[in-house]
């Protein structure tokens, strides 16, 4: 059991660092590596989960795959001996946990599909009975299942959190046949993807997508795909709308920072060990029952 934050890697121009992911330039292509970083109400916490990294690019990878004949995605390899010359001596700090992907002009919003009524969508309806601006029935409980998905996207904002918007602001933003090409995938993927894990025992209660053009201007699926961190994953047995779920994610973190009253401001404090182990156990339990899967091995 290894862990990896702040990596630096000889060799490799480092073009920007995330919350949890860094980008390397790697020749043509570009080279994201995912740490074991955390972060909890727009805060990365200095404990870093052990594995975690690993868990969040091998998840997206068996969706890439899942989801190829939906739509395609940038990923190039995610063998380490496929890589440039450059990364071969990094094999240990890259297997796993990173991807070499292609470049691509990434649009500049977050694309999000809800079919579960829960977080920043659950509150907007008690106050307005909406979703991003989209009328929903009367009446709907914390964590009801939606009528139908929909299609409830976000602005990127490079601090804080990101921000809901109605479907007119993406098409100002990017164009009309844009707007609803990526509504369209969107929700395309979503139903395969919920599909997939009601059939593992899972709700997909909502999540997010960002999606780029490549060179020849064709739409491709990128970042990451379908992860905890970006994804609302609920177990099937003892679902009960009318509240909050138990879920695969971080909330167990935030369920802890919240009783301790921290002020949510950087910096953030340390994990007891208990937290951090149980918070590792989410993770890696929503890849083997999502995938069917043990985690590969940690040099592989």
């Amino acid at each position: 059991m290894s862990t990896r934050s702040d990596m630096n890697l000889p060799g490799l121009r480092l073009l920007g660092r995330g919350k949890v992911r860094d980008l390397y330039e790697c020749g043509q292509d570009l080279l994201m590596v995912a740490s074991d970083r955390l972060s909890a109400f727009d805060v990365v916490l200095p404990t870093p989960i052990p594995d975690k990294g690993r868990v969040l690019t091998q998840i997206s990878l068996f969706w890439f795959d899942l989801l190829r004949d939906v739509v395609p995605n940038h990923v190039v390899s995610a063998r380490v001996r496929d890589y440039p010359a450059a990364c071969q001596p990094l094999h240990q700090e890259l297997a796993g946990r990173s991807m070499l992907v292609r470049r691509l002009r990434m649009f500049p919003i977050e694309c999000v599909a809800r079919g579960y009524l829960s977080g920043s969508g659950w509150k907007e309806y008690r106050q307005r009975g909406t979703v991003c601006g989209i009328q929903l029935p009367a009446g709907l409980r914390e964590s009801d299942r939606l009528p139908e998905p929909v299609f409830t996207p976000a602005s990127k904002n490079s601090e804080g959190h990101d921000e809901n918007i109605a479907f007119e602001s993406v098409e100002e933003r990017i164009g009309w046949d844009y707007a609803g090409r990526l509504r369209e995938l969107t929700l395309a993927i979503y139903r395969r993807a919920a599909a997939h894990a009601e059939s593992r025992g899972i709700i997909l209660a909502d999540t997010k997508f960002e999606f780029g053009l490549d060179a020849a201007g064709q739409i491709v699926l990128g970042d990451e795909v379908l992860t905890p961190d970006s994804s609302r994953f609920w177990p099937r047995d003892g679902y009960q709308p009318g509240g909050p779920q138990a879920s695969f994610d971080k909330q167990f973190v935030r369920d802890y920072l919240e009783r301790i009253g921290w002020n949510k401001q950087a910096p953030g404090p340390e994990l007891p060990a208990e937290v951090v182990e149980r918070t590792r156990e989410k993770y890696l339990a929503a890849y083997k029952q999502l995938t069917g899967r043990e985690l590969p091995g940690e040099y592989e």
